[in-house]
């Protein structure tokens, strides 16, 4: 029924209790697993054999620039040519901790669109405090289908955003009490291009915010845009699994 786009169950704080997340993810038809690094990713494949119907993303991570040497772009290449990833993702910019590689952050963001357009894979994208420099190099070099996880800007930012043709994803910071931004967003945002999602373990969304995480939570952010949006859950559940689906679809 519910589709989370962008969870790390196979990050440690989830892993470590895998069996019983999968058991409480009995309400979540459509699930995408992040990985930011190969043991990650070696754990969403292992998922996979047991649950087919998982996606699968994987690509490094913005602040991890400066260490991603040759050898871990080979491998994410590997992964793309052996059909073992999904989405390419997630990558982007973030210059809210650390702003002395921003040239490496661009480098390494741009060269993954390109390995994305080559493979035709949809890129999600983790854009933070680099608004300008991310949209400026989407224009320029994406090709293939884009989503923007775990929105946070503005409603221009959003538009511009649609313009590209992008997906939205929402998360649970969408409940947080005077997060006006967000509530504006979710509320103006078109029902085809919208995508909810938990970024578990992170971001647990209210009422049981503070917690750790995991993907059943996903139902709080999508009952929230209902009541936004004015729209039964089932209407809006059958959208977002269709939006979901239409990104692994091949142009």
């Amino acid at each position: 029924m519910y589709t989370d786009s962008h969870c790390h169950i196979t990050e440690d704080r989830l892993y470590e209790r895998i069996d019983e997340v999968l058991k409480n993810m009995h309400e979540v038809s459509n699930c995408m697993i992040m990985c930011t690094n190969e043991t990650e990713f070696k754990r969403a494949l292992a998922l996979k054999e047991t649950h087919p119907h998982f996606k699968i993303a994987f690509g490094w991570f913005p602040q991890d620039a400066k260490d991603i040497t040759e050898k871990h772009i080979q491998i994410l290449q590997k992964a793309i040519d052996s059909n073992q990833i999904d989405c390419l993702g997630e990558i982007g910019l973030d210059y809210y901790w650390d702003k002395s590689f921003i040239n490496e952050q661009k480098e390494l963001f741009i060269k993954q669109i390109q390995m994305a357009n080559h493979a035709n894979l949809p890129i999600s994208i983790h854009m933070r405090e680099a608004t300008k420099d991310c949209l400026d190099i989407l224009r320029e070099h994406a090709k293939t289908k884009v989503i923007f996880h775990c929105f946070s800007g503005s409603k221009e930012t959003m538009n511009e955003c649609l313009k590209m043709g992008a997906y939205i994803s929402f998360a649970g910071p969408i409940t947080f009490k005077n997060n006006r931004q967000g509530v504006e967003c979710a509320t103006l945002c078109p029902l085809d291009k919208i995508l909810t999602e938990t970024d578990s373990p992170y971001l647990t969304p209210v009422p049981y915010r503070g917690k750790t995480n995991e993907p059943k939570y996903v139902e709080f952010t999508t009952k929230k845009i209902c009541e936004l949006k004015e729209i039964d859950v089932e209407t809006l559940c059958t959208q977002i699994s269709n939006n979901f689906q239409s990104l692994f679809k091949k142009a």
